[in-house]
């Protein structure tokens, strides 16, 4: 039995365990040869019995009921998108935070663009200027990173978390975006020129005063398509 299959079985078969969702590669359909499990165990409260612990080939971390209600620390969310959940104590209560965790609320959707479009025409500018200065060095800095911002700013748009890198074009693959956003182009092509084409998003969803905060925007509108 594989030290996967042994965590199943231990889950199981205690009533103290109230979730198990399984993450990562191998719930997204994606593993390879060098894979492994990563499964977070959901408990009422920590009581020594299940604990987190790293192995080459089984991830496991522990988490309450409470910690998993928690969407303050964005970064993990993605964790949850495509994730099984393998058991479920509390009548889909865990279903509906695995849910929440991918996912943004409307609210949280206002916030997060406002904070990421602002970042991203932060870093284009900055690029464009060095650039126009004739610093193509320090303008690649910037670019490389605009590219985070970039892309919390149009998933936020679509009311989803970003993806990691690694799942991007599964990401997209599985729930596309409208044209033009592919991944082999979000990929390939520079985040600043994307300008226009995330203007245009961000205003037609009622976005369009924070673009409107920055005093001229020529210089990235000239150099986008």
């Amino acid at each position: 039995m594989s030290a996967y299959e042994e965590l199943l079985a231990r889950a199981e078969a205690d009533p103290g365990v109230v979730g198990l969702i399984l993450s990562g590669s191998q719930a997204r359909g994606t593993a390879g040869p060098h894979s492994d499990h990563d499964v977070f165990v959901v408990v009422p409260e920590h009581d020594g019995r299940w604990v987190t612990s790293l192995t080459p080939a089984l991830d496991t971390a522990v988490l309450t009921v409470d910690e998993l209600a928690d969407v303050s620390d964005r970064w993990a969310r993605y964790a949850y998108r495509g994730a099984v959940v393998l058991l479920d104590r509390l009548g889909g209560r865990i279903s509906s935070l695995v849910e929440a965790q991918a996912t943004l609320a409307p609210a949280e959707v206002d916030a997060f663009v406002r904070e990421q479009l602002d970042g991203y025409i932060n870093f284009v500018y900055r690029a464009a200027k060095s650039r126009r200065d004739g610093h193509a060095d320090l303008a690649r800095l910037d670019e490389i990173e605009a590219g985070p911002w970039l892309l919390w700013t149009l998933f936020a748009l679509h009311g989803r978390v970003r993806p990691y890198n690694k799942y991007l074009r599964w990401e997209l693959e599985r729930y596309p975006l409208p044209a033009p956003w592919t991944a082999e182009r979000l990929i390939a092509e520079p985040p600043s020129a994307w300008f226009t084409e995330l203007e245009r998003l961000a205003r037609a969803r009622g976005f369009g005063d924070v673009v409107d905060g920055w005093d001229d925007l020529s210089l990235l509108r000239s150099v986008s398509p």
